[in-house]
């Protein structure tokens, strides 16, 4: 099943969503018509794992980490399916990156591995935006507009073996699947659960793949996992 959020006259509304439609429990809104998409969730945090696989930690000539690396963004970072990506103005090396991402259901704490199904809502990606040319990782991954998330909550999925794509302006940029993490996702939410008290709503995203790059104003980016769905944002300047 996938849930949604839409924008409408009436604020927003969460419910199932079937080609193009978004069914609450006594209406029926179609997207594009009564309203766009909101971000799947509301998040009182996105937890993030960086350096989670091994071909990327070649590429960008990092150290393999004993444990997961992680940083955190806040709510302001979100950005909707087809809502546009602000390039901002103190960078010169925007860069996207394609990661596959749990919503958390209910408030937990210290969860076991094999626990973890029972907490998370479902799965949903996102796009990593980097500003790569800033100084601190928090600089770098943490501005507004820097988490595009969605389209939707995909309830039904194993998280271990999806394949993925992301194209920049038609061209495959990445080419992967989620079992060439290195910490997959049940261990990386039971180790953060050990450290914060997760939400409904929050958010964990399990890394990138190989080949995160460069995108410039007029780029559509568009990431995909297979049997979640397809998340498409257009990157404009900061003054449109």
């Amino acid at each position: 099943m996938r849930l949604a959020r839409i924008a409408t006259s009436d604020g927003p509304v969460t419910g199932q969503y079937d080609d193009g439609v978004v069914h609450a429990d006594d209406e029926s809104y179609e997207v594009g018509v009564d309203g766009d998409l909101l971000p799947p969730c509301e998040p009182s945090a996105l937890y993030c794992v960086g350096r989670n696989y091994a071909e990327t930690l070649d590429q960008m000539e990092y150290e393999r980490p004993e444990e997961p690396d992680f940083f955190i963004k806040p709510p302001t970072s979100l950005v909707a399916h087809e809502e546009p990506i602000p390039y901002p103005e103190f960078t010169d090396e925007l860069t996207y990156a394609g990661e596959l991402a749990a919503v958390i259901d209910e408030p937990c704490h210290d969860v076991s591995e094999d626990e973890v199904p029972d907490v998370v809502r479902g799965y949903t990606i996102m796009n990593d935006v980097d500003a790569l040319d800033q100084q601190g990782r928090t600089a770098r991954k943490a501005f507004d507009g820097s988490g595009p998330l969605g389209p939707w909550i995909e309830t039904d999925v194993d998280p271990t073996g999806i394949d993925m794509w992301t194209d920049v302006s038609g061209e495959r940029r990445q080419d992967a699947n989620t079992e060439l993490m290195l910490f997959d996702p049940y261990e990386i939410l039971s180790y953060l659960s050990r450290r914060f008290t997760f939400q409904p709503g929050d958010v964990v995203a399990f890394g990138s793949p190989a080949n995160p790059g460069l995108i410039e104003p007029g780029d559509a980016v568009e990431i995909t996992y297979e049997g979640v769905g397809t998340l498409r944002n257009r990157v404009v300047d900061t003054g449109e």
